[in-house]
């Protein structure tokens, strides 16, 4: 057995960790056409031009314009200011997340799923999804998502002005004559970072047989549950030049080894692609038998909010010959 020691620190995060130029007021698109919601009673709904609108990984904020005034997606950024200590209300971002006294969205998840309310003068409080009230199981299922290119999608409803639409291509209306949506440069997505390791001698030449690979760090989880993410891929030679072909459990380099030996003795992945701490995780022997120079690949991800990432301390080999 040979203990191989990793010390990895990892700079994910620039600014404020949300995916967007921070010096930017709105990452709403200022394309013609992709900034707007409609409502029969209000008319269009302006996300743009107001220079305030900033989808995050845990809520919206700021304000949309339209002919009956400003819409307010969040108490702590309204055309007032922050008024969180008179009404908590606001858009957060993932099922389940709730608005706190601090104006903070507590459980949010980064998911595009979008719950909670806005607020107009006029036409009063506006829900943004079904989640609101009814958990994971809304009677009809309806509310506005993100998609992994940044379109809003969906309905929103107030009980005095009806249904608000965020794109006219949602399912049973139609984009003419007039083409719109709402768009943001948000994505929902983890950060990736790989590192792969120096050359492993055996000292066996005859070559040795990698049985499994064990990662000692913290893999960690925040608030809202969302894991970080740990695999790997394996490359074996007999020179100590290569060439290195890091594959995982197909034999390509389009997976990682993720499942413990418990699990499957011929390597695989876990469920949910997490190759769990302190547990050896076996490799396909077939595609590392009689090898004597080994290097591994290890690739770590961040939860979706972009806030954690995992740690790793040491990497454990076990071969034999």
């Amino acid at each position: 057995m040979v203990r191989v020691s990793v010390f990895f620190v990892c700079i994910l995060f620039i600014g404020s960790f949300l995916g967007y130029i921070t010096n930017a007021a709105t990452n709403i698109s200022s394309t013609a056409g992709e900034y707007f919601a409609w409502n029969d009673i209000s008319g269009w709904w302006d996300l743009y031009s107001n220079n305030t609108v900033e989808v995050q990984g845990s809520k919206i904020t700021g304000y949309a314009s339209s002919t009956i005034g400003e819409i307010s997606f969040d108490c702590g950024s309204t055309p007032s200011g922050n008024i969180c200590n008179i009404s908590q209300y606001g858009i957060c971002n993932g099922i389940g997340s709730t608005k706190d006294a601090s104006g903070a969205c507590n459980g949010a998840t980064a998911t595009g799923d979008l719950v909670g309310y806005a607020w107009n003068d006029v036409l009063g409080w506006i829900s943004i999804s079904c989640h609101n009230t009814d958990g994971v199981t809304c009677t009809s299922d309806w509310g506005v998502t993100i998609d992994t290119n940044g379109d809003f999608k969906g309905y929103a409803w107030s009980d005095i002005g009806g249904w608000v639409s965020f794109n006219c291509g949602n399912v049973g209306s139609s984009c003419s004559p007039n083409s719109y949506k709402v768009n943001t440069s948000w994505r929902s997505t983890s950060t990736i970072a790989l590192l792969d390791s120096a050359v492993i001698d055996t000292q066996s030449v005859g070559g040795a047989t990698l049985n499994s690979i064990t990662w000692k760090g913290t893999n960690n989880a925040n608030s809202t549950g969302q894991q970080t993410y740990v695999d790997f891929q394996i490359a074996v030679s007999n020179s100590s030049s290569g060439p290195w072909n890091f594959i995982g459990p197909s034999g390509t380099s389009a997976d990682y080894y993720s499942a413990s030996c418990e699990s499957s003795f011929k390597g695989g992945i876990n469920a949910g692609g997490n190759a769990p701490n302190n547990t050896p995780i076996c490799i396909d022997p077939a595609q590392v038998k009689n090898m004597r120079y080994i290097r591994y690949r290890v690739r770590m991800r961040s939860n979706l909010i972009q806030t954690d990432t995992p740690r790793i301390d040491d990497v454990i080999l076990n071969w034999s010959k």
